[in-house]
């Protein structure tokens, strides 16, 4: 049999760019975060203070990260017609409950994407995962540099 090619619909592409849009804003926030509490950080004189400031920064940046996808999906599903969430998103809180479950690699399974939408599920699944395991390493050098001064 000879191999059959099958080119990406125009909403795979269309996916695709969404999907590198919120990637790029995604990460981009992470690091300037990470930036900014790194700056902060040093300006401690408490441990307590520098840590408390550090896991409440961070967990501020993954609630904006899970915000940005929400939205994502939100025009994906309304305005670029990219596929559904089912049972249907009633508001735009359904789509940052599932974008949290996704972000976290959670997912209960209670909503579940169709069509080209499920390249953006899947990317930010696996960014979400990379932004936590980020977000640990940062903790683990502030803490560490923390230790050191003792």
């Amino acid at each position: 049999m000879a191999a059959q090619n099958h080119p990406m619909s125009s909403t795979s592409l269309l996916s695709l760019a969404l999907l590198t849009a919120l990637v790029a804003v995604a990460v981009v926030l992470h690091y300037e975060g990470l930036i900014l509490l790194a700056r902060r950080f040093r300006r401690f004189t408490s441990h307590r203070l520098a840590l408390l400031t550090t896991m409440f920064g961070l967990l501020a940046l993954h609630v904006i990260e899970i915000w940005v996808f929400a939205g994502g999906y939100w025009f994906g599903i309304h305005t670029l017609g990219l596929g559904a969430i089912t049972p249907e998103l009633v508001d735009y809180l359904d789509a940052v409950y599932f974008s949290a479950m996704v972000y976290t690699t959670v997912g209960f399974g209670d909503l579940v994407p169709s069509g080209a939408l499920r390249l953006i599920v899947s990317g930010e699944a696996l960014l979400g995962l990379s932004l936590i395991t980020w977000s640990a390493s940062f903790t683990f050098l502030q803490m560490q540099s923390l230790w050191r001064d003792d």
